[in-house]
């Protein structure tokens, strides 16, 4: 039968049981420093008692004027046990010079040979050592008694071995208590400490973590949507790859504040934002991107998770829609007045006009024609002639004449690989449809009998392309010039005004400009420049254009 594996124990609970394992080996190593320390301190406080009583002893004229007496022990032996008594040492023992013991705490054992060591205090040393007599192990002084220079006793002082133990004993009760509490302490505390830990690691052992960061670091270089974690003081925590290339930031940006990251007020108050954000379209200098907010509630502080997706490629695929919709509705148009004219083309016939007919047949050709030989002659981009003519349709259906400016000239080949026709497309696109608007709220507001004119220059030279888009329609009030360019800025209404700011992004894409101005006619009047590189275009020679191109209407 197999038994299921255990689950090795988690990280804090693998901290906790070394945690316990060090404090109690420094409790004990501390415990037995201090119990050895303290038994030295102990021997050595003794050592100096009887030392200090030995000489006092030794020293005293009653003990000399005693030694010279016929029976030295009946002086000595009262006054050796009140001194014993009085210092609390276990024994002073006073002896003549060949050993012979005039006193001792048992009297009977006065008169018998003292055990222990005398050579060095014959010869007038005072010295201590523990020797084992008869009161057991004790730590001893000797020294020796002078009368006039000369020795005539010697005085042993002693406190036995059992007695500086007992004192320890004592001491290290209290020592063991101090222990016992800074072992309950120390793992108190660590057990908080660890306890702490276990909430934050939810339980992981070592291996799970560092697996589940290997997994967030691939998970973060994976993820193609970008990735932003605000902290609870709006500083990142945490960015991606992509996230950094979707806001321009730098690769030292996490621990800046987003409010000193220097992006567009209306980004920036988004990823601020206290409240939840979702699928808000906002724009860099470069980008389009999709901005998705979530406060992050629980923890120490409150932060902020932000997503965040590229939604220029698509921006621009629907802008290229909405062109190629507005391109069918104008063929739409056209078709039925192709329907129409071919009609009137068979009356004619029908009623015998012949030559009518094929007069106003010739004359729908040469009109049609003209058109597009005079935008194909100015402009040989493929990519911008398809657009000027697809515009020209759509303007003339809505009632606009839009025109082509007569110093207009784009060589095939001047424009280089370096400026994507995408971004052309989205200039010149959004620029004329925000004057076709312009000049049709207009007409509408105003004067109906001035006809709406759209004034399209595009001319490659001097190592610029430029594109000018002027009208005649209300202008724009000088007050709102710096705010034209914004997103959500619009004159016709809600859900429009991404135009302009799609033409300032897409030229900052190409390292040019986008200027407004007031226009000849008093309308509007934007302009375009963006850098070519090298040669990028010549100059057009004077005039050059002017014999083969005039307005488009």
């Amino acid at each position: 039968m197999r038994f299921p594996r255990a689950r090795p124990r988690s990280l804090a609970g693998q901290l906790f049981a070394w945690q316990v394992v060090l404090v109690a080996a420094v409790v004990a190593g501390c415990a037995f420093f201090a119990y050895v320390s303290g038994r030295g301190q102990a021997e050595e406080t003794a050592e100096r008692q009887v030392r200090a009583v030995a000489l006092s002893v030794a020293g005293s004229p009653s003990v000399r004027e005693a030694i010279r007496s016929e029976d030295p022990s009946a002086a000595l032996q009262p006054y050796a046990e009140r001194v014993r008594k009085d210092t609390g040492i276990a024994f002073i023992t006073i002896m003549s010079p060949d050993r012979v013991r005039w006193t001792h705490p048992d009297a009977g054992r006065i008169g018998e040979t003292f055990l222990g060591h005398t050579a060095r205090a014959l010869r007038g040393e005072t010295f201590s050592e523990t020797y084992t007599g008869t009161l057991g192990p004790s730590i001893r002084v000797v020294t020796p008694v002078r009368d006039d220079g000369r020795i005539t006793g010697l005085v042993s002082a002693g406190i036995t071995v059992d007695r500086v133990s007992s004192q320890v004993r004592a001491q290290l009760g209290a020592l063991g208590l101090a222990a016992g509490a800074a072992l309950a302490l120390g793992g108190l505390g660590t057990y908080v400490i660890n306890a702490r830990l276990r909430r934050h690691t939810h339980g992981m052992n070592a291996a799970e973590l560092s697996r589940l960061h290997d997994y967030h670091e691939a998970t973060l270089h994976a993820v193609r949507e970008g990735l932003l974690m605000l902290d609870g003081q709006r500083r990142i925590a945490l960015v991606n790859d992509a996230g950094r290339e979707l806001l321009g930031l730098a690769p030292g940006s996490v621990g800046r504040r987003v409010a000193d990251l220097d992006l567009p007020a209306p980004l920036t108050g988004a990823l601020l934002a206290s409240e939840e954000r979702v699928d808000e379209v906002h724009l860099t200098a470069d980008r389009v991107i999709v901005v998705n907010t979530r406060p992050v509630v629980g923890g120490e502080r409150r932060g902020t998770v932000v997503t965040l997706r590229d939604h220029t490629e698509l921006q621009a695929l629907s802008g290229e829609l909405d062109s190629e919709r507005g391109f069918t509705r104008a063929l739409r148009s056209q078709a039925h007045e192709a329907a129409n004219r071919l009609h009137t083309v068979v009356s004619l016939i029908e009623l015998g006009r012949a030559d009518e007919a094929v007069g106003f047949a010739t004359a729908e050709l040469e009109l049609a024609q003209a058109l597009t030989d005079r935008v194909v002659g100015a402009v040989a981009e493929p990519v911008l002639a398809a657009l000027l003519l697809g515009k020209a349709a759509q303007a003339n259906e809505r009632g606009v004449e839009l025109v082509l400016a007569e110093d207009s000239l784009i060589d095939d080949g001047a424009l280089p690989a370096t400026l994507p026709a995408r971004d052309l497309v989205t200039i010149l696109g959004n620029l004329i449809d925000n004057a076709v608007d312009a000049v049709t709220g207009a007409q509408e507001a105003a004067v109906p009998a001035r006809r709406g004119r759209v004034t399209v220059t595009a001319l490659a030279g001097e190592g610029e392309l430029l594109l000018r888009v002027a009208d005649n329609g209300a202008g724009v009030d000088p007050a709102d010039a710096a705010e034209v360019f914004r997103r959500g800025w619009t004159t016709n209404g809600a859900g429009r005004g991404l135009g302009l700011a799609l033409v300032r992004q897409a030229a900052h894409r190409g390292g040019g400009t986008v200027t407004l101005d007031q226009g000849p006619d008093r309308g509007a009047e934007f302009t375009v420049r963006l850098p070519l590189g090298g040669d990028g275009g010549a100059p057009a020679p004077a005039g050059a254009g002017r014999a083969r191109k005039e307005g488009v209407s």
